[in-house]
């Protein structure tokens, strides 16, 4: 008979380090940011949380954290003021003493065509989606490789990192960047330790697409596979396992978690009846 014993296999660095213990989520005070929070919080990582405008908000996600047994700390973000709004990153690391995982999550779009678009509007999306993601992930992966602990850089991007949408060109484009910038990444900062995704997100039940505290259950959507809106705590998930050690060999992907929409474009351009999606 062949002999059945198996030489134990070593756990990795990441294994033996367990859950991150500090992450800083952007855009965190409402949606899929304060959802992820507290997902993290859940497994015990102290959470900062910024917010742009709704300082009210952010202590509603600070509460979720604290009552799930984790540190919250609370810094605005303006992202439309850049080099220097990234310096809440720090400001964040110091008082969390450290941060192990990035969430890139708080982001803006538009809703006109490309030749409706003036410069300012172009600019501002971008400022936010592309060039806010890139300056607060620089200044994380320098704390993560200073710290010698490895880390997490996770952007929520968008279904549309992967697929254009009418009415969207400066949001296409910067989530196109963002995806395309994460994968870069993954490959400069693998040799710290640092695993880089990114998660693209469909249509999710959030205030940013006007649905506050509506259960997504009861809003049909005929066109998606699995036939309605997901909900934050859905991409929340992801982005928890992501930061965890089971992650640990997972690095320059993109998540989608968009119930199938992805998967409809010709069904979905065979069945169209007319020329509506023309329009924003």
């Amino acid at each position: 008979m062949a002999d059945e014993t198996r030489t134990p296999i070593a756990p990795t660095p990441a294994e033996q380090s367990g859950f991150p213990r500090t992450a800083i989520v952007t855009g965190s005070d409402s949606g899929i940011g304060r959802a992820v929070a507290s997902a993290l919080a859940r497994a015990g990582v102290n959470v900062g949380i910024t917010y742009h405008a709704d300082a009210e908000g952010a202590q509603g996600t600070a509460k979720e954290v604290s009552e799930r047994g984790a540190k919250a700390v609370v810094r605005q973000l303006d992202l439309t003021r850049l080099p220097e709004a990234a310096d809440v990153i720090d400001d964040l690391a110091d008082e969390l003493g450290g941060v192990d995982v990035l969430v890139n999550n708080a982001g803006t779009g538009s809703n006109q065509l490309a030749l409706d678009t003036d410069f300012d509007t172009w600019r501002e999306v971008m400022s936010v989606d592309l060039d806010g993601v890139f300056l607060c992930s620089m200044r994380a992966a320098r704390r993560m490789i200073a710290a010698g602990r490895g880390g997490r850089i996770i952007t929520i991007t968008s279904v549309h990192e992967h697929t254009p949408l009418v009415g969207a060109a400066p949001y296409c484009a910067a989530k196109a960047g963002a995806g395309l910038l994460m994968k870069t990444l993954a490959l400069e900062l693998a040799e710290h330790g640092i695993t880089v995704n990114s998660v693209a997100p469909g249509e999710i039940s959030t205030p940013m697409t006007g649905q506050t505290d509506v259960d997504p259950r009861t809003q049909p959507r005929p066109g998606v596979p699995l036939g309605r809106p997901g909900d934050a705590r859905e991409v929340a998930a992801v982005v928890s396992f992501l930061a965890s050690p089971a992650a640990a060999y997972v690095t320059g992907a993109s998540w989608v978690v968009d119930g199938g929409l992805m998967l409809m474009s010709a069904p979905g351009a065979h069945h169209l009846g007319n020329a509506e999606w023309r329009r924003p």
